[in-house]
């Protein structure tokens, strides 16, 4: 039992606050211990699977796909390399895209991006008769969404 850290020092050591260290563990991402007291321990791997949620939450994975992606580590032993290589190799899909859509955004921000206001000059000229206006409503000539909105 020694080798089990507190909840504090998993807070410290990963960079999550202990609410979301509770809430990680209530929806079966990470897993603790109880003492007889009912106190926290965590064994050192959780802090592999913290950073795994870090990660993933920076490439914008959903919390839903975070569960599935975690589900794929074996349950009979600890995540090696290997493993934690294997689910976030289908990643590298996902940043390209994002990749390719921040640089769409980047090269088309000083452009028209197809709101249909034409009260600007450039507006007239980039989109005559309100033609984007059948595109949709909004910003029509985005590119789309980095982090599609989750259900």
């Amino acid at each position: 039992m020694d080798d089990l850290l507190t909840i504090s020092q998993v807070a410290e050591r990963s960079g999550f606050a202990t609410s979301a260290l509770r809430f990680y563990e209530r929806e079966g991402l990470i897993e603790a211990h109880r003492t007889t007291g009912g106190q926290r321990r965590y064994e050192r791997h959780e802090l592999r699977r913290l950073a795994f949620i870090a990660a993933a939450r920076h490439v914008g994975l959903s919390l839903d796909e975070i569960r599935d992606a975690l589900s794929l580590l074996p349950s009979e032993r600890h995540p090696n390399k290997a493993d934690w290589t294997r689910i976030s190799r289908s990643w590298r899909r996902r940043l390209d895209a994002e990749i390719i859509a921040l640089e769409k955004l980047r090269d088309g921000l000083d452009g028209c991006i197809g709101c249909g206001c034409l009260s600007l000059q450039r507006c007239r000229l980039s989109n005559p008769r309100d033609t984007a206006a059948t595109r949709g409503s909004g910003a029509v000539f985005l590119p789309q969404p980095l982090h599609p909105p989750q259900s």
